[in-house]
């Protein structure tokens, strides 16, 4: 599976031709989607590997776009995001009965944020698990309470991001100043272009897979089935398989660890066991209810 077999963004300024040419790729109907994935599974195809990939490659362009605030080059978040989506391949399960674009977009966040990471020292971001928190969830919470458009914060929107987030405001307005000049998706492309957009290219003739997803009868029945799967669990599992596998930015390990005083390596098992657990009850729902 690897990554030279795809289309390659060399520079920011093929970003334009780089959408438009993973756009021609197909996107999968579910029954395709699932013999694609059975077949890599089973066989270790690579045709169905690079299908599986190709057709989510602008699922992989439009989270990337997100995290274009950091001041990295989108090539690089790009091709750290389809790093995480062939991870995501490589570990889909077809027979979990759920969509590759839920499953992937945790893989290629994850890749991203590491990426991310890296590249700022952590003299910059903190070393601590909540200023790391801050880092990735700043301009999320901005734009949650209207924060001004120059990067400027209100005292009071000091306090409730401070709040919220659990550290100093001094960390705030300390974070808020390192990641000023937030790139929009809304600007032009190129200043000659003022009517062309970043997010034009990210919008597909069709719905995102995601959203398809989300709408359909099928997805309301599986997460009704994972609420009641969930039961099975008892309060520390549920707690700890909501922060790692339901949460839009799950927490770590270590942060899981020290919230309960345990070793990471615990949290992990504790993990592992829940996510089996579930993953047994929503099996054993889906079959009562195709019984009836």
């Amino acid at each position: 599976m690897a990554q030279s077999n795809l289309p390659v963004l060399s520079s920011e300024n093929g970003l334009n031709r780089y959408l438009q040419e993973i756009r021609k790729f197909p996107m999968l109907h579910a029954d395709e989607e699932f013999m694609l994935a059975k077949r890599y599974k089973e066989h270790s195809d690579p045709q169905a590997a690079q299908k599986l990939i190709t057709s989510h490659l602008r699922l992989v362009a439009k989270i990337a776009m997100g995290y274009r605030g950091y001041g990295l080059p989108i090539s690089e978040v790009i091709s750290e995001g389809n790093v995480g989506l062939m991870q995501a391949v490589k570990r889909f399960e077809p027979d979990k009965g759920f969509r590759l674009a839920t499953y992937a977009m945790w893989w290629i966040r994850a890749s991203i944020q590491e990426y991310v990471l890296r590249s700022w020292s952590l003299v910059k971001i903190g070393t601590t698990a909540a200023q790391k928190r801050l880092f990735f969830n700043l301009r999320r919470l901005k734009g949650q309470i209207a924060a001004l458009e120059d990067g400027n914060l209100h005292p009071d929107q000091i306090k409730q991001i401070a709040t919220t987030l659990k550290v100093t405001e001094d960390d705030v307005v300390s974070m808020n100043q390192r990641l000023t000049g937030d790139a929009s998706l809304n600007a032009p492309m190129r200043a000659d272009e003022g009517t062309s957009q970043w997010q034009d290219w990210l919008v597909d003739d069709v719905p995102d897979q995601e959203e398809v997803l989300g709408d359909s009868q099928e997805f309301d029945e599986r997460m009704s089935y994972l609420e009641g799967a969930m039961e099975v669990l008892n309060d520390r599992e549920r707690a700890i398989f909501k922060a790692r596998r339901l949460k839009e930015n799950p927490s770590t390990l270590e942060e899981l660890a020290q919230e309960y005083e345990v070793s990471r390596e615990r949290i992990r098992q504790i993990e592992v066991r829940a996510f089996e657990k579930v993953q047994d009850a929503v099996k054993e729902a889906a079959r009562s209810q195709a019984a009836h």
